[in-house]
């Protein structure tokens, strides 16, 4: 894992399905602007990931997408992704807080995973096109870094 430099308040946290785009070739804008996120975001050392996003991303370049990686392929990048960003684990604590934000706000269970580990270490954003652009969930804003309102200076590395 990367030296993590940066508070949390910097971080974003960053959605299996950003990650999943820079290795599909099916929407070429999404793919475009996913590796320019994810760069900025590793350049910078303000990249979050939690374990979900690591097994999620393995399932789906492995499994659904129209030309799959092999499982080596796939470990590779995995590995990668673990030494480049912050990667936070999932607790007993974030599960109870993930119903939390399934009960309270509507969250599908896997989304409030997400959102629950962003709260509860403090990360204030949520990089993800799962979520309305700009919504704000007990101090965890959503951001959908595809949406045309999504501002890319928000990714420029701090001085």
């Amino acid at each position: 894992m990367t030296s993590y430099t940066k508070t949390a308040s910097n971080a974003f946290l960053v959605d299996t399905n950003v990650l999943v785009y820079v290795y599909d070739p099916r929407d070429g804008v999404k793919q475009e602007r996913a590796l320019l996120v994810v760069d900025r975001l590793i350049a910078s050392r303000r990249a979050v990931v939690s374990v979900q996003c690591l097994s999620e991303f393995f399932r789906v370049v492995t499994q659904r997408l129209p030309e799959r990686m092999t499982g080596q392929e796939a470990l590779t990048r995995v590995r990668r992704l673990a030494r480049v960003c912050h990667v936070l684990d999932l607790t007993a604590a974030i599960v109870v807080e993930g119903c939390h934000g399934a009960s309270e706000h509507g969250l599908a269970i896997w989304d409030a995973l997400i959102w629950a580990v962003a709260k509860l270490n403090q990360v204030p954003c949520v990089l993800t096109e799962d979520a309305e652009h700009g919504r704000v969930v007990e101090g965890v804003r959503f951001l959908n870094p595809f949406a045309a309102a999504f501002d890319l200076g928000l990714l420029v590395a701090e001085i």
